[in-house]
């Protein structure tokens, strides 16, 4: 089932947009063209509205409070001192979203968030069962990555934490608050950290020594060495990725892939898989360069 370019049936009423063709690809919405091309347009066509989770904003709690803790000179990075991180990082991510309060049942706003928050405390401390961050010293945290290949298409991605040993040697680290994969489906995974290792090499000319996902939720450490035939492989996958969206962008047709997480999907009542009818295709599309597949390859990064 496809949907059309046009006005649908039954949505005369709604109101017709004009959106701008998406011009860069980051891991988080390759794997949403990956997972299902209707999800993509919702969120990145139509930026359909979604409900917050408390399971998301949790890991944006944990996440900003392992930022911060590198603030404090390292004697001072204690489990302790993490944990009482969490009510200001809350306070502050709460003063930005106020919606935010909308996770917790009415009339136990105050005991859930008091649950919630002992979760993230829960995730935070088991953070120093894994890695021992008075010997750590990022060199980046938060760090934004861009690049654009030879081809034309971007790539931009945020890096939770960056090492770099006093050899050289970088470490690109990303920490996740749920449970680690089952070994069949590391691979999945390990896409994301390959996708910043190939804008990491693209950008400073250097494969990174290694790939670090921290698992939280199950107290896992995930890694993975890359090597030049590795990001390729990476590259040649973005660049038919990319051309399958372009051809979706101005043909109007993205497919639905009905899956299990369809149940987790806030997008449901405007899915054709639900009976749902999306809204008009809003894009109005203008000329713009192909992305050839055969042209980057393993061509040598341009200096940034």
């Amino acid at each position: 089932m496809t949907t059309s370019p046009g006005a649908v049936p039954g949505a005369a009423d709604a109101e017709v947009r004009s959106a701008v063709a998406p011009s860069s690809l980051s891991p988080s919405r390759a794997s949403d063209f990956m997972q299902c091309p209707l999800l993509y347009r919702f969120r990145v066509i139509d930026r359909l509205p979604e409900k917050p989770s408390a399971a998301a904003t949790r890991g944006t709690l944990v996440h900003a409070v392992l930022e911060r803790l590198f603030d404090h000179p390292a004697q001072e990075r204690t489990a302790p001192a993490a944990k009482a991180l969490l009510p200001g990082q809350w306070d502050r991510l709460l003063e930005s979203k106020p919606e935010l309060m909308g996770l917790f049942p009415e009339g136990d706003e105050g005991a859930g968030l008091a649950r919630w928050l002992t979760e993230a405390e829960a995730l935070v401390e088991r953070w120093f069962t894994l890695e021992d961050p008075t010997r750590l010293e990022p060199v980046e945290r938060e760090f934004f990555v861009e690049t654009e290949l030879e081809s034309g298409l971007r790539l931009r991605g945020i890096i939770d934490r960056v090492d770099v040993a006093p050899t050289g040697e970088v470490r690109i680290v990303d920490y996740k608050t749920g449970k680690a994969p089952r070994p069949e489906y590391a691979e999945g995974a390990l896409f994301q950290m390959k996708f910043y290792a190939l804008v990491v090499w693209r950008l400073k000319q250097v494969v990174p020594r290694r790939l670090q996902l921290v698992y939280l939720g199950s107290g896992d450490v995930l890694t993975y060495d890359p090597v030049v035939a590795d990001l390729e492989r990476v590259e040649r996958k973005l660049l038919a990725l990319w051309e399958a969206i372009r051809e979706a962008t101005e043909s109007g047709e993205w497919r639905p892939r009905p899956t299990k997480l369809c149940g987790w999907c806030d997008h449901q009542a405007v899915c054709p898989e639900f009976g749902g009818t999306p809204p008009p295709y809003p894009l109005v599309i203008s000329p713009r360069p192909e992305v050839n597949p055969a042209g980057s390859g393993a061509e040598r990064p341009k200096e940034s």
